[in-house]
């Protein structure tokens, strides 16, 4: 039986045991609690070697120039694209107004928002030991990238370094597997818990959270990824999502972005771009651009909010743009990852992690939607770099030739 189908069943279980036990199946409570203390275990060297590792792979920044610049920059910017679009779609379908679950707003409420100065500043640690002790991952994900950077920089002498950070990197992995495989029985705990407590009711609202998540997908398929391609390239929206659609059906179904990666290349290499190109933008893509995943954080974030009654500022939402476009960027391109990084979204904004369990049932539904969106952001971002380098082998009558190699 495959994990998300033992993930629906412990979720239907919980709810079944919720409410049938009422206020009696807290005694479960133990197995969801440690669920979430088994994520918070790895979430601080998942994120820094993941990202360390996909900086790094980059390779002589000297070297990649323009090419690099242009990818990097079009990551970043979709990215907050689609968090602004989840934020926003949130806001108006406001999935999560009305639960109002009961929590201690002392410890959850955020803390007055400081100058974007100081905002800016205290992205740098002074020390990043203590970021990592206190779990500051705005701050740690700053110092992945210089150390990335740094590793690149270095070259040969720092192969060793780049060795051991890619081993933590693939030991998270292996934990991820293994804490997603005791995640049934940690979603049956929380959910049977929070059913028991508050009702049914609390469950409604998912309904809104799948629609908010898969019409943002859409949204951002259609209006920047086939607007940035028609006015990056003359490839026609058409014709870019009819290659690609190979590549968003497997994604779709595997949830996986690095899994779906040779599929992502071919359809790109069908579109004229050049195998330089396509080499490295669509590796990389796989790395660090997930903007299906960040989108979903976005939305996620503020449901949860909305659950607890808890108000979001501007600021605040702002944060969580911030945070969900470098979160992505370590988000392992692996079925599940995306709820794990979610914590670090949650955590931004001191929002309460035991919201995780609203949205783990249907993680897998929400996650089908996400991939299927970061790869054709994959494909997406080659062709705009490749048109604007001169690396396109496309004729202006929107007919592909032989890319050259």
């Amino acid at each position: 039986m495959k994990l998300h189908v033992k993930i629906l069943i412990g979720f239907v279980a919980g709810i079944v045991a919720g409410a049938v036990l009422g206020p009696t199946a807290s005694v479960v409570k133990p197995l969801g609690d440690l669920f979430l203390r088994l994520i918070r275990m790895i979430i601080v060297p998942l994120v820094f070697s993941s990202l360390v590792v996909g900086v790094a792979g980059v390779g002589d920044v000297r070297k990649l120039g323009r090419i690099g610049g242009k990818t990097i920059v079009f990551f970043l910017v979709t990215t907050a694209i689609a968090v602004m679009i989840g934020l926003l779609l949130g806001n108006v379908i406001a999935p999560g107004v009305g639960l109002s679950l009961p929590v201690d707003v002392e410890e959850v409420e955020a803390k007055t928002a400081p100058s974007i100065i100081d905002t800016l500043l205290e992205i740098v640690p002074n020390n990043p030991f203590v970021a990592f002790s206190e779990m500051n991952m705005l701050q740690i994900i700053a110092f992945a990238l210089f150390v990335g950077i740094g590793i690149t920089l270095a070259g040969k002498v720092a192969q060793p370094a780049y060795d051991f950070i890619n081993a933590v990197a693939e030991t998270m992995y292996k934990l991820v597997a293994l804490i997603m495989e005791f995640a049934p029985l940690g979603v049956f705990g929380l959910i049977a818990h929070t059913v028991g407590s508050h009702g049914l009711d609390v469950l409604l609202p998912l309904f809104k959270v799948i629609l908010a998540v898969y019409l943002g997908c859409i949204l951002h398929a259609l209006l920047v990824y086939s607007g940035s391609v028609a006015l990056f390239s003359p490839i026609g929206p058409l014709r870019f999502f009819r290659a690609t659609m190979p590549a968003t059906l497997v994604a779709f179904s595997s949830c996986s972005s690095s899994g779906t990666l040779p599929i992502t290349m071919k359809s790109v290499e069908e579109l004229g771009v050049s195998k330089t190109v396509n080499s490295f933008v669509v590796p990389l893509g796989a790395t660090i651009n997930m903007d299906g995943t960040a989108l979903y954080q976005g939305v996620c974030a503020l449901f949860i909010a909305q659950a607890y009654g808890l108000e979001l500022t501007i600021a605040q939402q702002l944060a969580i743009v911030l945070t969900a476009t470098l979160a992505s960027i370590g988000t392992a391109g692996v079925p599940g990852a995306g709820l794990v990084m979610l914590t670090m979204v949650l955590t931004s904004v001191n929002l309460p992690l035991e919201g995780l369990v609203l949205v783990a049932g249907i993680d897998r539904i929400l996650d089908m939607a996400r991939t299927a969106i970061n790869i054709t952001g994959d494909a997406a971002a080659a062709v705009v770099v490749a048109a604007t380098e001169g690396e396109l082998a496309y004729t202006k009558v929107d007919k592909a030739v032989t890319p050259p190699v």
